[in-house]
């Protein structure tokens, strides 16, 4: 099995071909210190991330209302409430 052909290995994604939303709404101090751990995390591994504001989106603001913020890895939600960073970090690194 060690001399599997590279074609049927899965390929993790590189932490640079990852996006991490988060979604947010203004004047929310969760959503402040989300953003310092999501900031700090994808500026070390180079990772692409976007604020989403559930006030300027319906569709966001009726999924994730009660949860804000919500951190989204490549769509799928990864945590909500509170960022760790340790946490965020290896989810980015490992694919």
């Amino acid at each position: 099995m060690a001399d599997m052909s590279p074609l049927f290995r899965r390929k993790s994604p590189s932490p640079q071909d990852r996006i991490v939303t988060l979604v947010r709404k203004p004047g929310c101090h969760l959503c402040d210190d989300a953003q310092r751990v999501v900031e700090k995390v994808c500026d070390e591994l180079g990772v692409s991330w976007e604020p989403r504001d559930i006030t300027e989106d319906q569709q966001l603001h009726d999924r994730y209302w009660e949860q804000i913020p919500v951190v989204l890895i490549d769509g799928e939600q990864h945590t909500f409430w509170r960022v760790n960073e340790e946490r965020l970090r290896k989810a980015l690194a490992s694919g």
